[in-house]
């Protein structure tokens, strides 16, 4: 008898091909699972899911168009046989470090399609799926951008805090069908949509390095998260680990969501001392 926690289950991870999502689509691999990774991006998809092997394949999908989340759930269950598993993890950070008096809301549309109404539609389409096959989980990625308020980004902070509150509502009106519904909330996690925010704005960079050095001195543990952290959450709750576990949002944060700690070091300050508050950038 197999030992591995996802075997035979299918499950889908949009944002795949990269960050969090790589991270994700192979532990759900390594742990037994055919995994469809759904991103725009094919050319590191398509390089991941030929690395990952046969249990793996990669689609192309453009996450913001609803329907386009219908078309991926039924051709994952046309070609491999149903759904166990939906990890709604694509995302974007909007434009970066503009100050609320001064931003267009020219992205906001866009930001709001990507990491809301994706989510919300790939809930309800992996759901109806799932309420007629017997269960499932479904895994929504928020940030610690969502849990703590802070400046800047707001159409991000907004749309993420939106997707809790969903999943929250989801979890309860899908409990019925024996469909989980929970919440991840990275925060601390250098990925590559952080650094396409810095290559995006030259200026990103210096403040992006300073804010992190920030969050760090007032994070409880003394290290980055990876998006392995998150990935060995997600799989805990994909499987039977968490078959009594729905609706809840579990930081995956170093602590940061919890409060700060003393402060470290020669000549530190900590949070209670009048730090400024972190300004927790995207995940």
């Amino acid at each position: 008898m197999s030992s591995k926690e996802l075997d035979g289950r299918v499950a889908i991870v949009t944002g795949g091909a990269a960050g969090i999502g790589r991270a994700i689509a192979t532990r759900f691999v390594a742990e037994g699972a055919r995994v469809v990774i759904a991103d725009l991006d094919a050319e590191r998809g398509t390089e991941l899911a030929r690395g990952l092997g046969p249990a793996a394949v990669f689609q192309q999908v453009d996450v913001s168009v609803p329907d386009n989340l219908g078309d991926l759930v039924e051709s994952t269950v046309t070609a491999l046989g149903g759904l166990h598993v939906m990890v709604n993890n694509a995302g974007i950070s909007g434009r970066m470090f503009t100050r609320f008096l001064d931003d267009d809301l020219a992205d906001f549309n866009q930001v709001l399609a990507v990491n809301l109404l994706a989510p919300m539609a790939g809930t309800q389409h992996a759901g109806r799926h799932m309420a007629a096959h017997g269960g499932g989980s479904i895994i929504n990625v928020s940030s610690l951008g969502g849990l703590r308020a802070g400046r800047s980004v707001i159409p991000y902070r907004a749309s993420k805090a939106a997707v809790i509150h969903m999943s929250k509502c989801a979890a309860i009106d899908l409990a019925e069908y024996n469909v989980r519904v929970n919440v991840i909330a990275p925060g601390n996690i250098p990925t590559q949509l952080l650094a396409s925010s810095m290559t995006e704005d030259p200026e990103a960079a210096a403040r992006v390095a300073a804010t992190r050095a920030l969050m760090a001195a007032i994070r409880p543990l003394n290290r980055d998260g990876t998006a392995e952290d998150v990935a060995e959450t997600a799989l805990y709750l994909a499987g039977d680990r968490s078959a009594y576990v729905t609706g809840i949002v579990l930081p995956v944060d170093g602590g940061s969501a919890a409060g700060s700690p003393p402060a470290r070091g020669p000549g530190a300050v900590s949070s209670s001392q009048g730090a400024p508050a972190p300004q927790a950038a995207p995940a």
